[in-house]
C-alpha cells in the first residue's frame, strides 16, 4: 500500500555543472546535424575538465561532404555552448579551452536496423505523470528546476553578478495525505565570485529567489537552509571537477519519484528509443492523468534493436485508476504508433529540438511553437477517453 504521509526529496543541477555542460555541446552537436539533415544520426558523447573538452561518438548524413563541413564546425559549437552558459575563467575560458573533435562515422551494423525502421537499441524507456504540479510532474524535482532556472536568468541578465554557472539545488517536501504541504529542507550549493566571501552572503543574493519560486505557505520557520554548506565555491564547472553526458538522468526526468529506463538522452538522435520513448512515455503517461483516467500514471516500453514493433506495454495507476490499466494499456496502443518511425512522426522529432532540454529537465516544460517539448503536449484526452 502506497503511503500518503512522507518527506521525498529531489535533486536538479544547472546548466553549468559539468555535466549539464556536456549534455548542452551534446545536443548542441545533435541540433547542428539535424538542422543539415532530418534523417541525420547522431550518439556524440562529450567530456569536459580543466581546460579542455572532448567530443566523440557516431554520426552520419547522407552527403560526405555535409558530413565534413559539419565536422569542421564543432569547436565553434562546443565554444558556443560554454560562452552561452557563461564561463570565463581562468581555467576554463570559451575563448582559450582546447577541443578534441573525436567523431566518426556511425556503425553500419546499427544503422542496418535503424534504416529497417527498427528501434536504434534494445532497452526499457518509462513515462510518469502526477498531480502534484500544474505540469503534472513530481513537485520535488519540477521546482528543484524552477529555482535554478530563476537564478540563471538573473545570473545572466547581469541582476546579480556575484553569481557563477555552476550549481546544486535540493528540495525535501513534506507529504500529507499524499500531496505536498511543507518544505522541510533547502539545500543550494551555487558558485559565486570572490565577492561573495561566506554562506550567509550567497544565502542573502539566493533567498528571494527561492521564496520566489515556492508556493505560499510552503517555507515555515522550520524549514532548513543549507546554502554553500562548506563555505566557500568558487572554483567550479570542469575546472573544479569533471563532466561527462548523461550521468545525470535521474535529474532530466522525475527526480527519482518514478523509474528509469537506464539510458540518458542527450546527444542521441529520435531514431534512439532511449530518448524518442521516454518521450513517448511520458506524452502517454501526461495524457492518461490529463483525461482523468487517472490521477497518478507510470508507463513502461520495451523494444529490441532492429525490431519496430514495441516488445511489450505496461501501465501502473498505483491505485488511483478510474478504469482498469489493461484497458488504459489497450487505449494508448490504439491513440498512438509505438514504433519508432510512429514516435517520430507523431511527436515531430526529427528537429533541432535538443540543446533546450539540456538543463532544468526534460519533462514538465511548456510546449514550443517551433516543435520543442511537444511530448508535452495534451492532445490526446480525448482520443484515450474514447478508446476506453
Amino acid at each position: 500500500m502506497s503511503r500518503n504521509n512522507y518527506v521525498f526529496t529531489s535533486e536538479s543541477v544547472s546548466e553549468g555543472h559539468p555535466d549539464k555542460l556536456c549534455d548542452r555541446v551534446s545536443d548542441a552537436v545533435l541540433d547542428a546535424f539535424l538542422t543539415e539533415e532530418p534523417n541525420a544520426r547522431v550518439a556524440c558523447e562529450t567530456f569536459a575538465t580543466t581546460g579542455r573538452v572532448v567530443v566523440g561518438g557516431e554520426v552520419g548524413l547522407s552527403d560526405k561532404k555535409a558530413l565534413k563541413d559539419m565536422m569542421e564546425r564543432v569547436e565553434e559549437i562546443v565554444r558556443g555552448c560554454v560562452k552561452d552558459i557563461g564561463y570565463e575563467q581562468d581555467e576554463f575560458h570559451w575563448n582559450t579551452l582546447k577541443v578534441q573533435n573525436y567523431l566518426h562515422k556511425q556503425s553500419a551494423h546499427i544503422a542496418q536496423g535503424v534504416d529497417k525502421d527498427g528501434a536504434g537499441d534494445q532497452g526499457i524507456m518509462f513515462g510518469y505523470a502526477c498531480r502534484e504540479t500544474p505540469e503534472l510532474m513530481p513537485a520535488p524535482i519540477q521546482y528543484s528546476h524552477a529555482i535554478l532556472r530563476r537564478l540563471a536568468e538573473v545570473r545572466k541578465s547581469g541582476k546579480e553578478p556575484t553569481l557563477r554557472p555552476d550549481a546544486k539545488s535540493q528540495l525535501s517536501l513534506r507529504y500529507e495525505d499524499g500531496k505536498p504541504v511543507e518544505v522541510t529542507s533547502i539545500v543550494l550549493s551555487h558558485q559565486h565570485s570572490d565577492e561573495a566571501q561566506d554562506s550567509a552572503a550567497v544565502r542573502a543574493i539566493v533567498e528571494p529567489y527561492i521564496r520566489e519560486i515556492l508556493p505560499s505557505g510552503w517555507i515555515t520557520d522550520k524549514t532548513e537552509w543549507w546554502v554553500n554548506p562548506t563555505g566557500t565555491f568558487v572554483i567550479g564547472g570542469p575546472d573544479g571537477d569533471a563532466g561527462l553526458t548523461g550521468r545525470k538522468i535521474i535529474v532530466d526526468t522525475y527526480g527519482g519519484a518514478a523509474p528509469h529506463g537506464g539510458g540518458a538522452f542527450s546527444g542521441k538522435d529520435p531514431t534512439k528509443v532511449d530518448r524518442s520513448a521516454a518521450y513517448a512515455a511520458r506524452y502517454l503517461a501526461k495524457n492518461v492523468v490529463a483525461a482523468g483516467l487517472a490521477d497518478r500514471c507510470t508507463l513502461q516500453v520495451s523494444y529490441a534493436i532492429g525490431v519496430a514493433k514495441p516488445l511489450s506495454i505496461y501501465v501502473d495507476t498505483h491505485g488511483t485508476g478510474k478504469v482498469e490499466a489493461e484497458r488504459i494499456e489497450h487505449a494508448v496502443m490504439e491513440c498512438m504508433d509505438l514504433t519508432p518511425r510512429g514516435i517520430r512522426t507523431h511527436l515531430g522529432l526529427n528537429r533541432p529540438i535538443y540543446a533546450r532540454t539540456s538543463a532544468y529537465g526534460h519533462f514538465g516544460r511548456a510546449p514550443e511553437a517551433d516543435g520543442g517539448f511537444s511530448w508535452e503536449k495534451t492532445d490526446l484526452i480525448e482520443a484515450l477517453k474514447k478508446a476506453v
